[in-house]
């Protein structure tokens, strides 16, 4: 089979010996587009990568058959980016469906499932962490039962996704701090924390408590996490890794136009492997 356009030498070669310190995982994202999800799986098995987010259960056995976790259960059960845990007519139904995603990623042994806050529409912050810890109050117990994790996102509103109400780690942690469950924590995408509060790794060292998952993404653009952009991700990395982290590290760039995926995702693999 050729390969797609900006895939070199996806199924080529011999696998990459990483110090592996950090379990690094990936998004379909930072692959190129037409790119099979198999051939995205055998790419990221030869570069070293151990999960893959957000794909749908029908697809977990494609990523076992490569060695890949299926990292992060995708969206819907816990709510659209838009439409989530900050509104109490949303409760009765997310909290079936996501009771079901833990109920089927702990027979998967899938280690987490995404939610969110929601936007504001309006509604004050306090109210909305309020409703999100009533909400996360009822449903901790069953994730704490089956060992799932379920990790709230939080997301810029100032670039992306205008709105949002998770958009500070303080409203985030004041949430994490009040539902204080070892199974409710904060994905810390490290792309939309920095458009908005920035000092990444202070932030890491002092909340670290709080958080179960991480993303990547280079600032300015969400593209390669290299010297085009305003982050040091191998200092960033050194500090998760200096927290005795054990969950996954996943990257969620797209890759700069013109920019060959699997070279883009090779560099980044190593820039993170500390």
């Amino acid at each position: 089979m050729a390969a797609v356009a900006g895939t070199t030498a996806w199924g080529q070669g011999e696998p990459v010996k990483r110090k592996g310190r950090l379990k690094q995982g990936v998004t379909q994202g930072v692959f190129a587009r037409g790119m099979s999800l198999e051939d995205c799986c055998k790419a990221a098995a030869r570069l070293g990568i151990q999960g893959f987010d957000l794909i749908g259960p029908m697809d977990w056995p494609l990523l076992r058959k490569y060695g890949l976790t299926p990292s992060m259960y995708p969206l819907g059960p816990g709510g659209t980016i838009a439409d989530a845990l900050n509104r109490t007519e949303n409760h009765d139904k997310l909290e079936k469906s996501l009771r079901a995603a833990i109920d089927e990623s702990a027979a998967a042994k899938v280690p987490n499932v995404i939610t969110f806050s929601g936007t504001r529409r309006g509604m004050a912050d306090n109210v909305g962490a309020d409703n999100c810890v009533t909400f996360l109050n009822k449903v901790k117990a069953q994730a704490e039962d089956k060992g799932v994790t379920i990790c709230m996102e939080l997301l810029n509103s100032k670039v992306n996704h205008k709105d949002y109400m998770f958009d500070h780690m303080s409203w985030g942690v004041d949430v994490m701090q009040r539902v204080n469950s070892p199974r409710v924590k904060i994905l810390y995408d490290i792309y939309h924390a920095q458009i908005m509060d920035g000092d990444i790794v202070r932030t890491i060292r002092d909340q670290f408590k709080w958080i179960g998952h991480f993303h990547t993404g280079g600032n300015p653009g969400r593209h390669d996490i290299d010297d085009s952009q305003e982050l040091n991700y191998h200092f960033v990395m050194q500090a998760i890794a200096e927290q005795n982290y054990t969950g996954f590290v996943s990257h969620e760039y797209s890759p700069a136009p013109g920019h060959d995926a699997i070279q883009t995702l090779d560099k980044a693999i190593a820039l993170c492997d500390v």
